[in-house]
């Protein structure tokens, strides 16, 4: 009954093995490999027939939970029988509690697109045309919490919420590509049939290349920003410096916090 199981399957094996598949049952005896003393389950009581007749079943879904299945042979029970063990690991799942005052954040970098700009745009346009249809009742309370509906909603819509922190170098616009990867590779998993899998593949190998391509731009850009910036900032040091003579330093204390001061660039008012 699998690739470590003892002995020869009889009728009775057969109605087991059916009914376990019937069931979408694992029979734990028969996946791991161990000596034959420690598959043996039944004894005759002439002690000369020896078989495997009791086991351990478990459903698939938990198959990795079970660790081991063997028998312990020195269980003193008084019976024909030997003690049949299974060892099993659990992996319980952590509750969280959930928060309702929690603030969500939304990816407002997004914004940065144009297309994503209008559309946010569209969305909270018609929020707040049904708001003024609304008979406002509440008072200044009641239109804030309107409002702030409102807002919600369009960007759940339009933007959806931050799952995590995003690089500050990559573009809006290569944001947008990887969700459409994203969106590709969901499609790959659903395929049903080997043609539109087919090609599902290759959308998906399409859009991961580009969005590297974009990241690759992305990545250099900022590279090149970031060295521009960190010069002009030390030639801007250099020359505010250059303009104060040496001997304006050895007065005091007072002309060394200055010279820290116009290195930050934030130079003392006179």
């Amino acid at each position: 009954m699998g690739t470590h199981a003892l002995g020869t399957i009889n009728e009775n094996g057969e109605r087991f093995v059916d009914l376990c598949a019937h069931n979408n049952l694992v029979i734990g005896g028969s996946i791991f490999p161990h000596k034959r003393i420690h598959k043996n389950a039944w004894v005759s009581p002439d002690y000369t027939t020896e078989n495997q007749i009791d086991h351990t079943c478990i459903c698939r879904k938990f198959r990795r939970t079970l660790q081991d299945v063997r028998v312990k042979r020195g269980a003193d029970v008084a019976s024909d029988h030997h003690l049949l063990v299974a060892r099993l690991k659990l992996k319980l799942k952590r509750t969280q509690v959930q928060e309702s005052s929690r603030r969500i954040k939304y990816n407002v970098h997004l914004l940065k697109d144009s297309q994503t700009k209008e559309q946010f745009n569209i969305a909270l346009k018609n929020k707040f045309e049904v708001l003024q249809e609304l008979v406002e009742e509440g008072g200044v309370n009641s239109s804030w919490q309107n409002v702030k509906k409102a807002v919600d909603l369009a960007c759940q819509e339009t933007l959806g919420p931050k799952k995590y922190n995003q690089k500050e170098w990559i573009t809006a616009e290569t944001l947008v590509k990887i969700e459409d990867r994203k969106r590709k590779k969901a499609k790959v998993n659903n395929s049903k049939t080997r043609a539109s899998k087919s090609k599902a593949q290759e959308e998906y190998a399409d859009a991961h290349r580009e969005v590297k391509r974009c990241i690759k731009i992305d990545k250099n850009t900022y590279v090149e920003r970031w060295q521009l910036r960190q010069n002009w900032q030390l030639t801007v040091v250099t020359q505010k410096c250059c303009m104060i003579s040496p001997s304006d330093f050895q007065e005091s204390k007072a002309s060394q916090r200055d010279l820290l001061k116009i290195s930050k660039g934030k130079p003392s008012i006179v």
